[in-house]
């Protein structure tokens, strides 16, 4: 059964740093194209950052140079980590594995300015 279930959100003080977990299971994340999404209230979710099967990565632009996915298949289990978070990063934040139509329950995140 594939499921994803992400973890590591909470309440950080803008300037701060969150780390968010994917743990996978029923298939391999190193093999699959993965990635983060986050919707903030009122808007339409939005892609953050992937990383395809063989490592390379993209990001959203307002999030570069701040945000770095990674993974670790021996864990199966993608990470988001984000340095420097401002009030605009305020979102639930999804992972997913686009390949297989795989969405996390999402994570709450909220920078306080």
């Amino acid at each position: 059964q594939v499921q994803l279930v992400a973890s590591g959100g909470g309440l950080v003080q803008s300037g701060g740093s969150l780390t968010l977990s994917c743990a996978a299971s029923g298939f391999s994340v190193g093999r699959t194209f993965m990635a983060w999404h986050r919707q903030a209230p009122g808007k339409e979710r939005e892609l953050v950052a992937r990383i395809t099967g063989s490592g390379n990565t993209n990001y959203l632009n307002s999030v570069k140079g701040r945000f770095t996915i990674s993974r670790d298949n021996s864990e199966n289990t993608v990470y988001l980590q984000m340095n420097n978070l401002n009030p605009e990063d305020t979102a639930v934040y999804y992972c997913s594995a686009p390949a297989i139509t795989a969405w996390g329950q999402g994570t709450q995140v909220t920078v306080s300015s």
